[in-house]
């Protein structure tokens, strides 16, 4: 598959161009074991499938092993239970204020506008949330308001979802400008995966928008390995940072895809090559169907204490883990202390 034919189509095709059938997309990379395919279809039935052409044409013909594969092709270890493994590890249904609404630290206030998501990542945290009971309509705008209006300490709206940037540009600015309309707000973050894996959603209406938003305006994207950053990708992020917008990337350590240091040094200088600064580096929540992506305290320790040493401070993402409950995340110095 060549790139290049999708950078130029607009981003709504794409996000509809996409595969949901194991089959096809074991066809489309020229694998065909069989035990790769009986597994995905049994654990697509639990998760579906999901995954833009565009996304796909960065992944490596005739590789079963491709990191970025191994994010959305559905396994059979997923079907598998395991002590620990849960539907809600971050214990997000007590944070649950009302719908869309999810309050857990202080300064920050979390909106989840949609459930859509442009991929499906086998690893969610969020693949068990109920969103259809959760999404806000136009009419639960008036109670989001009065709770922010009632906290004063808030002062950044998180947009979250799903995925923020799967909405028209048109529905994101009504939010943005409801969100500008709060006095006390100072700062909007959309955290969003969509511009790594559909690079034309960084549109010229959308970067717009955005500059000229009166909050301070900060977009964290999530790339896992560099093979994810085509050099077309990296443009895309660099219009926004050219724009004034502030770039930051998190990732998750998943076990077959970026569990070596020097995956992740390239990772951070590639990001750095865009105008990105690399944010967070996440231990993998401990959500139900994830369990083979997890990987080992004490490889954690190595692979993080190598990536401290091979980086500019600057360029080294902080290792932190997300608790249930916590008022924060908490951080991970690469030291045995963090391990439980």
């Amino acid at each position: 598959m060549t790139n290049y034919l999708y950078q130029e189509q607009n981003w709504q095709s794409q996000l509809s161009d996409l595969i949901t059938d194991p089959r096809e997309l074991l066809e489309v990379l020229q694998l065909a074991p069989e035990q790769l395919l009986s597994g995905a279809i049994l654990a697509s039935k639990q998760f579906k499938l999901r995954v833009p052409r565009a996304f796909v044409g960065k992944m490596q013909t005739g590789n079963p092993l491709d990191p970025l594969l191994l994010q959305v092709l559905p396994h059979h270890l997923e079907l598998e239970e395991h002590p620990g493994f849960v539907t809600d590890p971050l214990g997000e249904e007590q944070a649950n204020q009302q719908p869309g609404v999810l309050h857990k630290y202080k300064s920050r206030f979390l909106l989840t506008l949609t459930g859509a998501c442009a991929v499906h990542c086998r690893y969610c945290f969020r693949r068990h949330f109920p969103y259809q009971e959760n999404l806000p309509k136009n009419e639960d705008w008036i109670n989001i308001k009065q709770y922010l209006e009632s906290q004063p300490d808030i002062n950044e709206v998180i947009l979250s979802g799903g995925d923020p940037l799967t909405l028209s540009n048109q529905k994101l600015k009504t939010w943005i400008e409801r969100l500008e309309s709060v006095p006390h707000l100072k700062f909007l973050r959309i955290h969003s995966r969509v511009p790594i894996v559909i690079p034309n959603r960084v549109d010229e209406e959308l970067l717009s928008m955005l500059k000229n938003s009166r909050l301070r305006i900060i977009l964290v994207v999530h790339s896992n390995h560099a093979s994810e950053l085509d050099d077309f990708t990296c443009t895309r992020l660099n219009q926004l940072v050219q724009h004034q917008i502030t770039v930051l990337n998190q990732a998750v350590l998943l076990n077959g895809v970026n569990n070596s240091a020097q995956v992740l040094v390239d990772l951070s200088y590639r990001l750095f090559d865009a105008g990105v600064m690399p944010y967070y580096l996440h231990v993998l929540d401990k959500v139900k169907g994830a369990h083979h992506f997890d990987l080992a305290s004490d490889h954690i320790n190595e692979i993080y204490t190598e990536v401290l040493a091979s980086l500019p401070g600057y360029l080294v993402p902080k290792l932190v883990r997300e608790i249930a409950g916590e008022k924060n995340k908490t951080p991970l110095f690469g030291v045995s202390t963090f391990l439980s």
